[in-house]
């Protein structure tokens, strides 16, 4: 067994893809309008799906907002650079929450964005 996907539930799909594809850098896999049901779903991740986890982006078209619970904590994303990942998510418009530096009781160095839907995404600097 192993991951295969995260879903997160957005407020307008424009914004969140712009986000995860132009900001993040992630590749927009696959996109699925479903009439019938009135949502759609969109995977986007750094790699195949068939080899790594995804994000499933799912836009129910008739629900306007959503309130992000207290228990789902983030998404986890790995970067040999975080100082210079920081500064192109901030050039390109995203919005660091968190400033790279050593998490709390511990030398990892971290950092945190969010999306425009309010789900943070932890940025985790590869131990080199």
């Amino acid at each position: 067994m192993r991951v295969l996907h995260t879903m997160l539930r957005v407020n307008d799909l424009g914004p969140s893809l712009a986000f995860y594809v132009d900001v993040l850098g992630m590749k927009l896999l696959r996109r699925t309008d479903y009439e019938g049901g009135r949502f759609t779903l969109a995977f986007v991740g750094y790699g195949d799906e068939a080899s790594t986890a995804v994000i499933e982006l799912t836009h129910n078209w008739d629900t306007k907002s959503y309130t992000l619970g207290d228990a789902f904590g983030h998404v986890a994303l790995g970067t040999d650079d975080i100082y210079a990942t920081c500064d192109r998510i901030r050039k390109a418009g995203g919005k660091i929450v968190r400033e790279p530096g050593p998490m709390k009781h511990g030398t990892t160095v971290i950092a945190f964005v969010e999306d425009p839907n309010g789900y943070k995404i932890e940025l985790i600097e590869s131990k080199r």
